[in-house]
């Protein structure tokens, strides 16, 4: 067991209360004040209480991020580097991140609410992984000769964009920031991160890191602030190349539309999803379909892009499975985010938290039945939580099986076959992941390629891994994070064609 793992409660409050935040803004190499003076209070999810101020960064700090980044890529500071330097530069970066991995998780806890457990056992690690696979990329990847004719060279290269502006969500605030920051610096760009108001933490400290690394000012800028100031004015500025977001349909189409007013910059879109999670009644492992359901959707509080919200279960097993499912989640039940025992923590903020109420009165209203949950925990802390809550008897129109909820609520519905469990499937605007478990290893191939979504995954549910793409179908978004594919996103192709016989 890591010295870490063997933190107790009260050790993990104990560091909490000796921590430092960084509320500032950083900008071209240092840590600044908004230009306004204006802050906004962070909040910890699990008491209500604010933990510091943070800089409210508007257009005109924005505008002071996006030159010094311009600075930095027009005079070759990075992209002009050798591929093999930005590389060394990134593990370095990479290795920081696990050096402080402690510090980084106790912040991610205390910023958005989720178990130190899983911050510490997931997402720090992933994020400092992250990096370090892109950065071996910066050194591997190659450009193309066309094949033309003996008189003509042609060279197809593969050039940096420019200015990458990535605004990313809160739910899981540092991987999400990691999935963009690794492909966009590895490519040669420079970046301006806005991290989420809600969860601002991370990112402020590992800029600071970004600089210990040997990654040049100006090259790695963090701009706190709100959508609608600091986030439009990335979205409508001339200098900015790229922004490449994470969050919800109605602020991706904002960005589509600030592109085409502006100057048609490359947008890329990840936007949620309403998996659905199939259970078919030749399941080859109930006990592991359940467990995975369960966890499904109620890791990370349910605050998960791809979470398992749409249960479509045949009705023989249903009743088998959603016990099973309950016996999983009275295991789940929300805890102190900073005891390493708690398994399911705090809803990022009131807002959020009065959002996930409201779709579970809207399931009741609508004439599913509520299975179990369903109610605020721990009110009394002065935080914001949620049991675990399941409804049964849902029909597929009603609103808590259509919408996003972003919460640990799921809905059960019925199926017929493996045709009504594909059109069901289907039937909402949302296409980022969806799961088969069945032992026809036909039906689960044919399944698989009629569902509309980015990922399908066949007895399991969630897995992962740095080396497949991630993005969605419909509106859940075009953008692909992970993989190579993403250094796509990041990159322009050139055209070099060279006349031989002039």
């Amino acid at each position: 067991m890591s010295a870490a793992a063997a933190l107790s409660l009260d050790d993990w409050k104990s560091r909490a209360a000796g921590l430092s935040h960084r509320g500032q803004a950083f900008i071209d190499g240092d840590y600044v004040d908004a230009q306004s003076g204006e802050t906004f209070d962070c909040v910890n999810p699990a008491n209500g209480q604010v933990l510091t101020a943070i800089a409210a960064c508007e257009a005109a700090d924005v505008d002071r991020a996006v030159a010094a980044a311009r600075r930095a890529f027009d005079d070759g500071r990075w992209s002009d580097l050798p591929p093999v330097v930005r590389k060394k530069k990134l593990l370095r970066f990479a290795e920081l991140i696990l050096q402080h991995k402690e510090e980084l998780a106790l912040l991610e806890t205390l910023d958005m609410g989720k178990p130190i457990s899983d911050s510490l056992a997931i997402d720090i690690p992933a994020a400092a992984k992250c990096i370090a696979w892109y950065a071996e990329t910066a050194d591997k990847t190659y450009d193309e000769i066309a094949p033309t004719g003996p008189s003509v060279l042609g060279l197809i290269t593969r050039e940096p964009l420019g200015v990458v502006a990535a605004v990313v969500p809160w739910n899981f605030p540092l991987l999400m920031a990691a999935w963009k920051i690794g492909p966009a610096l590895a490519t040669g760009n420079t970046m301006i991160v806005k991290p989420a108001e809600q969860s601002p933490l991370t990112a402020l400290r590992i800029a600071e890191l970004a600089t210990e690394a040997g990654i040049p000012d100006g090259v790695f800028n963090v701009v706190p602030g709100f959508g609608e100031t600091a986030g439009r004015a990335l979205g409508l500025h001339m200098d900015v190349d790229c922004v490449t977001f994470t969050g919800s349909i109605e602020v991706a189409k904002m960005f589509l539309k600030y592109a085409g007013e502006s100057n048609m910059k490359r947008v890329s879109c990840e936007c949620g999803g309403k998996t659905p999670n199939i259970i078919m009644s030749d399941c080859p492992d109930l006990d592991a379909a359940a467990k995975a359901a369960a966890f499904g959707i109620f890791f990370n509080q349910g605050e998960v892009c791809n979470a398992g919200s749409r249960l479509l279960v045949e009705a023989d097993i249903k009743d088998r499975v959603l016990e099973k499912i309950e016996q999983v989640a009275q295991k789940m039940q929300p805890g102190e985010p900073l005891d390493p025992r708690t398994k399911m923590g705090a809803i990022v903020d009131q807002t959020q938290l009065d959002r996930v109420l409201g779709y579970i009165e809207a399931g009741k209203e609508g004439g599913a039945e509520l299975k179990f949950g369903g109610r605020r925990a721990r009110a009394d802390s002065g935080g914001y939580y949620v049991e675990p809550t399941v409804f049964d008897n849902v029909d597929s129109r009603m609103k808590i099986a259509q919408e996003e909820i972003f919460g640990p609520v799921l809905s059960t519905i019925t199926f017929k076959d493996a045709d009504d469990a594909v059109r069901i499937g289907n039937e909402t605007i949302y296409g980022l992941a969806a799961a088969v478990w069945t032992r026809d290893l036909g039906k689960a191939h044919k399944t698989a390629r009629r569902l509309r979504a980015g990922t399908v995954w066949i007895n399991c549910f969630d897995n992962d891994d740095i080396t497949v793409p991630f993005g969605g179908f419909k509106e859940s978004g075009f953008g692909r994070d992970k993989s190579l594919h993403a250094l796509e996103k990041y990159v322009q192709l050139k055209t070099t064609w060279i006349n031989l016989d002039a």
